[in-house]
């Protein structure tokens, strides 16, 4: 099966979870996250603003605040399928950009350097055991991944997780998985 039809069937089954269940399922992997030592350790996290079935984001964004990290939202350039992080203190921060999705307001934040990323919270779709994903097929973070040296961890859920993902030559693996049930190197 092909990336495109992998995401489509997957984005199908995630809207088939009830609201309770994707709150609670949320809430455990949020919990594995808050106790990974990674996430400890990390002064500047990146992090996408969820939306959808994504595991909610808006928690760790709160918890990043409250622990003192710097927190980076990506902010995407269409016309390349680029990429740069900004550093946001406030929701208010953000503004709706194309699919929906909320990006920093470029007045308002400033950009912060590949390297001084402690730990990227890496978005997607499906998942496999050995770190390869399907995002939502822009390459944005294939990308921007392929010279980072940090930490990378996805949040999935377990329904997420499948044998194996198509593999092309840009793809980067993620080094981490957090899902409901656990951290997975």
């Amino acid at each position: 099966m092909k990336k495109k039809e992998m995401r489509s069937i997957m984005l199908k089954q995630l809207t088939e979870i009830s609201d309770e269940e994707y709150q609670q399922l949320s809430k455990e992997i949020h919990k594995h996250l808050f106790s990974f030592s990674t996430w400890n350790k990390a002064n500047t996290v990146a992090v996408t603003v969820s939306r959808g079935r994504e595991v909610d984001t808006f928690p760790i964004i709160k918890q990043a605040w409250t622990d003192k990290k710097t927190v980076v939202v990506p902010k995407c350039e269409p016309a390349t399928n680029t990429m740069e992080f900004r550093s946001i203190t406030s929701f208010d921060q953000l503004e709706n950009v194309f699919y929906g999705l909320k990006e920093p307001i470029l007045s308002e934040t400033s950009a912060v350097k590949k390297s001084l990323i402690d730990l990227i919270l890496v978005p997607g779709i499906c998942f496999d055991k050995n770190g390869y994903r399907i995002g939502y097929g822009g390459g944005y973070y294939d990308r921007y991944l392929m010279d980072y040296k940090n930490d990378t961890v996805s949040l999935a859920l377990s329904s997420q997780l499948i044998n194996g993902v198509p593999i092309e030559a840009h793809d980067v693996p993620v080094s981490t998985l957090i899902t409901e049930h656990g951290v997975m190197k």
